[in-house]
């Protein structure tokens, strides 16, 4: 009886190294062997060993070759068990709460992604997250925004980062009379995924007409397979913050803001989008978008940006950095941190 319990406590040991090791490898991309060994106190040989249990377990962690060796958790075929800190799954159950108010079309996908990770969740966290119940809450509009299937914003999405020609059918606001005769698919060098005003767009090189269109994404029904491969072209301006402004000059006032700054934001560009009807969001990565924003002075621009609760990073101007600077030691004396 005695070696039995030993051995469920040693398994015990060795499950909660194992993911301590798999969450080492999360947090950063590169490990060297030796430092992994000396983070769990164990030797070399054991944390080789624990590697092939996770390899084994399906997650695609790479050798690293040089005169140290070492590890990384890189990307696999197929999805292995993910492992989330607390402060990750709390932050993940209540962004799958307002995925339904993206306008992405991904409203019924959030609800089963949430279900799942709740259903795994220890009861100190599900007692968490069942506290936190988010309700979205429509801004009053004469028409509602239209929904985007969320399979044409990852085909949209993919087509501009592999920078191949899309092939899509479009319905225009205004579909000319052709006695029923469906009209000849768009060919267009994609360059950019944003939104404007809570829809999303889609900037593009037109290769029939030769020149730059935006395209409504609700509008647009993609084609397979895509065609080759491109040289991306340079925006008019350089700047597709400014293009997609001057595209929009006049029907919402929002290009003449006195103060219009740029930055870079740690959070998905569905979420800013639906909180941002005055600005331009362009998606950068998964949980990653820019942001270009205006307002009537840049403390109140960098207070807009900061409502977000969300790291980020500020491009331009100077003015706006400043402004950040002022409100940060706004906030630390009204927390009564000052220094007297």
């Amino acid at each position: 009886m005695a070696a039995s319990s030993g051995n469920i406590g040693s398994m015990q040991k060795t499950s909660a190294r194992l993911l301590e090791l798999l969450s080492l490898l999360q947090a950063r991309r590169d490990w060297p062997g030796a430092l992994l060994a000396e983070r769990l106190d164990v030797s070399p040989r054991t944390v080789r060993r624990d590697v092939d249990r996770l390899r084994e377990l399906g997650y695609p962690i790479a050798a690293i070759k040089g005169p140290d060796g070492g590890y990384r958790l890189a990307a696999g075929t197929e999805l292995p068990p993910l492992l989330f800190d607390d402060e990750q799954a709390v932050a993940l159950a209540v962004a799958l709460q307002i995925a339904a108010t993206t306008g992405a079309g991904i409203s019924d996908g959030a609800v089963r992604a949430l279900a799942t990770i709740r259903q795994v969740m220890p009861a100190r966290l599900r007692h968490r997250i069942d506290t936190v119940q988010v309700t979205a809450v429509e801004r009053p509009v004469s028409r509602p925004d239209p929904q985007v299937d969320g399979g044409v914003i990852m085909a949209l999405g993919t087509a501009v980062h592999a920078r191949e020609v899309l092939r899509f059918d479009y319905v225009p606001a205004s579909p000319p009379d052709r006695d029923g005769v469906q009209p000849p698919p768009r060919r267009v060098q994609p360059h950019h995924l944003v939104t404007w005003g809570g829809r999303w767009y889609l900037v593009a090189w037109d290769l029939d007409r030769e020149d730059w269109r935006t395209f409504r994404a609700d509008r647009i029904s993609p084609r397979a397979p895509t065609g080759p491969r491109f040289t991306p072209r340079e925006l008019p301006g350089g700047d597709v913050a400014a293009f997609v402004a001057g595209h929009f000059r006049g029907s919402d006032g929002s290009a003449d803001w006195p103060c219009r700054g740029e930055v870079i934001l740690d959070l998905p560009a569905a979420v800013v989008s639906r909180y941002t009807r005055d600005g331009l969001v362009e998606e950068l990565a998964p949980n990653r978008c820019r942001l270009v924003l205006g307002s009537w002075s840049w403390p109140g621009l960098a207070a807009a940006i900061g409502r977000f609760d969300a790291d980020f990073e500020v491009v331009g101007p100077a003015e706006l950095k400043d402004a950040c600077a002022h409100l940060a030691r706004r906030y630390t004396t009204a927390a009564g941190f000052a220094q007297r």
